[in-house]
Parts: structure tokens; sequence; C-alpha cells
């Protein structure tokens, strides 16, 4: 209904009461003795469609973090074969490089131009539990819904990402206990490599010693299709990401090894499950039994079994453990001094130092033996770079 109008127009508009008429006086009149004079605030205009502010990036469905140390030609390699994966090209995967202070190469220069691939730089090797935590937080990608850790010596086929993400979506997705995933590894010749197993245990580790190196700490797994494990190799692990940061990502003090066995341990102790899936596989070239192991890589290894049983065993079995590898070192030196190889003597002598470093708690003692031992590890992980395929 349309409104009537008086005759003679509408009616004056009534004036303001006196406390908002002095309001607005005060905010457009001249401005205090002293003090510069404000123009009135203008109105803002909402902005065009073609100026619009920019939404925050949308977190992908999974970030994968490869670290790199001396392998940088392996590295974008496999870099290359993952960025064939569909969900790279639409986002809803990333790749995060985190290097551990390799010398510079063409390679890593040209991993940053390319696109849905961030290279993380340290300026030291701070051990690979320390890598991959850097690169499973901050940016975009810290809000994903899985992390999967790679390393750079293996192989993955076309699309491989694009199967990682529908099949947590068609099985560990769908199970919210579920918050770790390890897949089927391939030895180089297409055998099947080991890639899980029990928790270590005192007589379990030196029953292993009477076993091939291929068995000592991982245990093949019927392929009969997806089960529950103790843990699996965190050379090709997926991790839900609420698991991933209720524990706080790897513990930093393992710098080398068993990092994925403690991380797997803490996972089930804080009510999840860890599992074997079969469905996909990689290819990896060079796992630790394959490869001869100098005296720099023995102190690693060492080093981390000794941390994994001072975290989990009763006192008396991580100290019998720490008395076994404490007289191994020791008979290792004597032999490398009777064959004047010095260098391999001093090392293993380091490793005694280190068993009584640890026993004390030593942190910083130990770090720093720690990483006397990594820098001669250079060559020793450079002689795999480029042998892939």
């Amino acid at each position: 209904m349309a409104l009537a109008v008086p005759p003679g127009g509408p009616p004056p508009t009534p004036p303001p009461p006196a406390g908002v008429a002095l309001a607005r006086v005060t905010a457009a009149g001249p401005a205090p003795p002293g003090r510069p004079h404000k123009p009135a605030p203008k109105s803002i205009a909402p902005a065009s469609p073609g100026h619009r502010k920019k939404a925050p990036p949308v977190a992908p469905d999974l970030r994968v973090v490869v670290v790199n140390f001396c392998q940088w030609r392996n590295t974008a390699r496999l870099v290359r074969q993952l960025r064939r994966s569909a969900v790279v090209r639409i986002g809803s995967a990333e790749i995060v490089v985190v290097d551990n202070h390799s010398p510079d190469h063409p390679a890593g220069r040209r991993l940053e131009r390319l696109s849905g691939v961030t290279v993380r730089r340290f300026g030291r090797n701070h051990g690979f539990a320390k890598a991959v935590n850097r690169g499973c937080r901050g940016g975009p990608g810290a809000g994903s819904r899985w992390v999967l850790l790679l390393n750079p010596d293996v192989t993955v086929p076309d699309g491989f990402l694009d199967e990682v993400l529908a099949a947590v979506d068609h099985g560990p997705g769908a199970d919210p206990a579920i918050g770790v995933v390890g897949f089927r590894l391939l030895n180089p010749d297409g055998s099947p490599q080991a890639s899980a197993g029990p928790f270590p245990t005192l007589p379990g580790t030196v029953a292993g010693l009477l076993r091939p190196r291929s068995r000592r700490k991982c245990r093949h797994q019927p392929l009969t299709g997806r089960q529950p494990v103790g843990w699996v190799t965190g050379g090709c692990l997926l991790v839900r990401r609420d698991c991933f940061d209720l524990l706080g990502g790897l513990d930093e003090s393992f710098f080398l090894y068993y990092e994925d066995v403690d991380f797997c341990r803490r996972a089930a102790a804080a009510g999840w499950t860890v599992w074997y899936d079969p469905a996909l596989e990689v290819t990896h070239h060079w796992p630790l039994h394959a490869r001869r192991v100098p005296p720099p890589l023995r102190l690693m290894t060492r080093h981390a079994l000794l941390t994994y049983a001072g975290k989990h065993w009763p006192l008396w079995q991580a100290g019998a453990l720490s008395g076994l590898v404490w007289a191994e070192a020791g008979l290792r030196q004597l032999w490398a001094a009777v064959r004047c190889d010095f260098d391999a003597a001093r090392c293993h002598g380091d490793l005694r130092r280190l068993v009584g470093d640890l026993w004390r708690s030593r942190t910083v003692t130990t770090r720093d033996r720690l990483r006397r031992a990594a820098a001669h590890l250079d060559p020793i992980a450079a002689e795999q770079d480029g042998r892939t395929a």
C-alpha cells in the first residue's frame, strides 16, 4: 500500500538531540590547541570484485617430506616422480625437501623453482628426526590430514601420491584410530624387502646377531593384506597429522635410525594403531643392511639402539646392552689398531666414550660426538647419489 504524503510536502525533519549534535560538531570542528587537525574519517567503499583480498591458502591433504643429505640427484629424481601425480598439480599434495647441510648442487637450486615444492636448508647436520620435524611444520601444509616420509633413495611409480590419498580415503582414513601406515618395500631386483617388525627387546637384539643383517631389525610380512604390526620403517612412512602433532613429532634425541620404531611405540602407547599395507609398493635401493657399515655409521646405529633401550627397556637391560656395546667397540678398536687403521680405531674409541656419555646423560657431549661422526658420512651418502633408477 502507498504511503500518503500530507499536503504541502513532507514534514520537516526534527532536530537531533543536543548530545548528538555536539558530538558531530566536535568531530568536524577545529582541533584543540596544540594538536594537528585531523579530518573526519572517510567512508570506505566495499572493494570491487577484482580487488578483493585473497583468501588464505587451503591446506593440502598430504605433505610429503624428503630429508636430503648429500643426495641431491636422487632427491631431484624422486621429486620429479612425485610431481607426476595429479594431486600435486591441483594442490592437494605438496612436497617439502629438508637439506641437512649438504654441499651446494645445481639439482637443489632447480628444485627451488618447481611449483608445489619447498626446499628448506639447515646450516648444519641436525640429524634425521629434527629435519623431519622441521619439514612437517610451518606453511599451509602444516594443516594437512596426512604426512608421508620418504627417503631420497626410493623409487615410486607415476601417480603414486594419487594412490596414497585414494588408499587412505578407503582404508586408514576411514578408521580414526589408525595413526601410522607403512607400505610394501621392494629391493631393486623386485624381491620383497623387510620393512616392519615387533618392538626390539634385549633377547631379540642379541639373538639377531645370529640372523642375516636384513632380518635383524625387521621381519618379512606375509602379503595377505593390511594388518597391524609393531612398527614400520621411516623410509616410507605415512602418519596421520593428528597423531604426529599429538606426539610432538619424532624424538630429536635420535640422530639417525630407530626414531621410527620409537615413534610407533609412542603412538601405540597413546592409543593409535600401526598398520602394514602391501597395497602400494616402492623400491628402496640402499637399505642399511645392503650397505657397508664403516665405523662412523656404526657409531650412529649403536647410539640409536642405546637411546631406544634407555627410553623403553628396564634399567638393567639398558645397562646390559651398554656393556655389550662398550665391549664390542673395544674389540673393534683393538683389531683396527692391529691393522694400523687408526681412523677406525679412534672412531671405535669414541663409541666407547659415547656409551659412558649416554649412561651419565651428558647430552651436549653426546651430540658433539655424533656431529663429528656425521662429518665423515658425506662420502658414504654421496657414493649412492645418482645410482637409483
